[in-house]
């Protein structure tokens, strides 16, 4: 029988690799993404279009109110999005905002009866976010067995991280070999509504750092 997994899909360039890595792994893939008060919804639009360019089984935007309790630059307008870097973990950190995501992508996962979560999180080339290190997520998978049905049943829950060990240059040279097309992602933080990226903002500084890494042409679309 083929194999299922859940991959958190968020309209961005480590998200679709983390997509068609599952594929090129055999995993029949659902996909789940989120409205959760960000700034913009370009990287949902472009969620919604890799989906259906992916043919995922079935894919969800859950709406989130994260924007009612603020505390970052992507849900408080009232916090500017940076335009340089910060010493230690930025305001664009949105309080707790993998710990969610995992949480509902494990609900659906027990829903589904499959055990495989993909996450596209990053440990090297990243803004310093604490709920992208490999402790978080070892840590959660633990949780995730402790604290399901399924799990104390004996179903064992995975997150899967193939992205966690990789450079920006490493991830997009992997998904260029996939045949990705990261014309049709958007990652920067203070986003077009047509998905034309600022070109500054931390996001988009890793992004352009990661296709001259990697020794390809840069097709983020720039305001």
């Amino acid at each position: 029988m083929q194999k299922h997994a859940i991959v958190l899909l968020s309209g961005g360039l480590d998200s679709i690799t983390t997509l068609a890595l599952a594929q090129q792994q055999g995993f029949a893939c659902y996909a789940l993404s989120f409205d959760y008060g960000q700034r913009h919804n370009a990287e949902l639009l472009a969620a919604s279009q890799i989906a259906k360019d992916y043919q995922v089984l079935d894919h969800k935007i859950i709406s989130l109110g994260l924007g009612a309790i603020g505390g970052s630059a992507l849900t408080d307008d009232h916090i500017a999005v940076p335009d340089s870097l910060q010493p230690g973990i930025p305001v664009t950190y949105v309080p707790a905002r993998n710990t969610i995501f995992l949480s509902f992508a494990l609900g659906w996962a027990e829903v589904l009866k499959l055990q495989d979560i993909f996450i596209g999180v990053n440990a090297v080339d990243y803004s310093g976010y604490p709920d992208c290190r490999p402790e978080f997520i070892h840590a959660f998978q633990n949780l995730a067995n402790l604290a399901t049905k399924a799990g104390v049943e004996g179903e064992r829950f995975t997150i899967h991280t193939p992205l966690i060990s990789l450079s920006k240059g490493e991830i997009i040279r992997q998904g260029t070999r996939l045949g990705v097309d990261y014309s049709r992602t958007v990652s920067c933080y203070s986003a077009a509504p047509q998905g034309h990226a600022c070109g500054i903002c931390d996001a988009c500084r890793l992004r352009k750092t990661g296709f001259q890494e990697a020794g390809l042409n840069d097709p983020t679309r720039y305001q």
